[in-house]
């Protein structure tokens, strides 16, 4: 009974995709489940069969949502399992065209440059507000790397850009203000 139910979902979800996006799945992931996560994507996302590829090739199936987080201690849901649907571990930036060694203003530009591929690596429901984002707290200036509003979760989401190897003071400084 539970297989008959299981097939009658993938049938249904094949049937709400076009017929050259489930070729592309039949072709390049042979794992069920995880075709039928993608198809599935395919449907909430929108997207065109170029960028499912772009997808399957970057293997967001995998990266979706691993970030460390404790976001199901401190939202209520559904915004915790929003927020941690929306989040990737690594992100990939190979549409970049930087060479080493670059500084991270060469990056916060190239990423600009490139917004609407980062917009699509984030994925649905973010607006970039901007970048170098100036903000006033205590009389005290601060700049955002880039700033973004996430529609669905109605909320800012700010990306604070570093290179290299995380350090927890990158940490303290986005919690600067929140305590």
């Amino acid at each position: 009974m539970a297989n008959l139910q299981a097939n009658e979902i993938q049938l249904r979800v094949v049937a709400q995709i076009p017929w050259g996006h489930n070729l592309l799945l039949i072709e390049k992931i042979k794992d069920m489940p995880t075709r039928l996560w993608y198809a599935q994507q395919t449907i909430h996302n929108g997207w065109i069969r170029d960028v499912l590829s772009l997808m399957i090739k970057s293997n967001l199936h995998i990266r979706q949502g691993d970030t460390t987080n404790d976001f199901t201690e401190q939202l209520p849901n559904p915004q915790s399992d929003l927020a941690r649907q929306s989040l990737k571990d690594p992100y990939i930036f190979d549409f970049l065209t930087l060479t080493q060694p670059f500084t991270e203003r060469e990056l916060e530009v190239d990423l600009t440059r490139h917004i609407e591929k980062f917009l699509l690596e984030l994925g649905t429901g973010f607006a970039f507000v901007g970048r170098q984002y100036h903000l006033t707290v205590s009389n005290n200036d601060f700049y955002l790397d880039l700033l973004f509003y996430h529609l669905h979760m109605r909320c800012f989401v700010v990306i604070e850009l570093k290179k290299g190897e995380f350090k927890p003071e990158y940490a303290g400084k986005m919690n600067y203000g929140s305590g």
